[in-house]
C-alpha cells in the first residue's frame, strides 16, 4: 500500500517546496527548532522510564524492615 511513498524524488520535491514557502532564512531555524523540540521529547521519555525504576529501587530499600524477635508465650 504504502509501496514507494518516500522515493528521493519526492523528498527533493517537499524540500524544494518548504525552501519557497519559509524562504532559505527560516528554513535552519525552522530545523533548529524542530530538532531541540525532538531532542526534549527524547529527554522527558528517558526521564519519565527512569522514575519508575529509582522508585521501584527505593521502594526495595525501604520494604525491608529490619526484623524483631517476637515473644511466644510458653
Amino acid at each position: 500500500m504504502f509501496e514507494g511513498l518516500f522515493q528521493p524524488m519526492h523528498l527533493l520535491v517537499v524540500l524544494f517546496i518548504a525552501l519557497l514557502v519559509f524562504g532559505p532564512r527560516k528554513l535552519p531555524e525552522l530545523g533548529k527548532g524542530l530538532g531541540d523540540g525532538i531532542r526534549s521529547f527524547k529527554d522527558s521519555m528517558r526521564e519519565k522510564d527512569a522514575a519508575p525504576v529509582e522508585q521501584q529501587q527505593k521502594l526495595s530499600a525501604t520494604d525491608s524492615p529490619a526484623k524483631t524477635p517476637t515473644a511466644t508465650g510458653a
